[in-house]
């Protein structure tokens, strides 16, 4: 009889670039393939171990001299809205959700380009084209969902999620610069939470949040917040306490790092 094994994702590390978050700093990406019939399993159980997914390729930060990315999430039992939150739902509360296939439209690219151009001009996408937007949302091996918000059929916010076994991820969200007063950006978050507590997930998945960086500073608002750091999932303190200092020293190499990754079949 013949046995077919299975065989573990190989893990790699991206070279060295500019961090996108801390000045000065360089950045490394561990990361994966995530394809095949084991793709939502893996997708499902790196996630719980601070991978977010970009199209087909799960990583996490795994930078040599620095560890300030912490991989966050909403504990949605856990949030309670703060004022400025519940005055941020009420403002956008007109808005009207709906929950498509991940498809691209051209609707949705002159959003994003919108986006980039008045909030991240500079950035590493502000030069994506119409095929590389399309080739970002449509190429997910997993259950993923475009969340559009509207305004009479008018575009205003959008939303890549992935739905996890335990929570939501959000992996890419835009919305109209013109429109900073609604704080789109807030309301996103806010009603995911909400499309959370109606499919009784748990968790709200929002990417990185990094001590130090004003960009992703927004994150430590919202109450429940969980970070991921030295191998388990803990409620965020006070942010003012997390060290975003270099410590070379503090960071374990990368053979040990994939050493405890929990595959889904128990393999580590």
């Amino acid at each position: 009889m013949r046995h077919t094994l299975p065989i573990a994702p190989q893990f790699y590390v991206t070279a060295p670039q500019p961090c996108p978050y801390l000045a000065g700093r360089m950045e490394r990406k561990l990361f994966t393939a995530l394809q095949g019939d084991t793709a939502t399993k893996l997708n499902d159980s790196l996630s719980k171990q601070g991978f977010r997914r970009s199209q087909n390729v799960l990583y996490r930060p795994s930078c040599a001299e620095c560890s300030a990315c912490l991989s966050a999430r909403i504990n949605v039992a856990a949030f309670t809205p703060s004022r400025s939150q519940k005055r941020v739902t009420r403002r956008a509360a007109y808005l009207k959700r709906r929950a498509t296939s991940p498809w691209a439209t051209e609707e949705q690219y002159a959003l994003f380009r919108e986006y980039l151009d008045g909030r991240h001009a500079t950035g590493g996408m502000a030069d994506m084209d119409m095929f590389e937007f399309a080739a970002m949302v449509e190429e997910t091996p997993i259950r993923s969902r475009l969340i559009e918000y509207t305004d009479s059929d008018m575009l205003q916010a959008v939303c890549l999620t992935d739905i996890l076994d335990d929570g939501l991820s959000m992996v890419y969200s835009f919305f109209d610069p013109a429109l900073e007063k609604l704080s789109l950006g807030t309301y996103i978050i806010l009603d995911h939470i909400a499309i959370a507590r109606e499919l009784r997930l748990p968790y709200v998945y929002l990417g990185y949040w990094v001590p130090g960086s004003p960009k992703m500073g927004y994150k430590a608002n919202f109450a429940g917040l969980e970070v991921y750091r030295a191998d388990q999932w803990t409620a965020l303190s006070d942010p003012a306490i997390y060290d975003a200092s270099t410590r070379p020293l503090a960071t374990d190499p990368i053979s040990e790092q994939v050493a405890r990754i929990n595959l889904p079949d128990g393999r580590s």
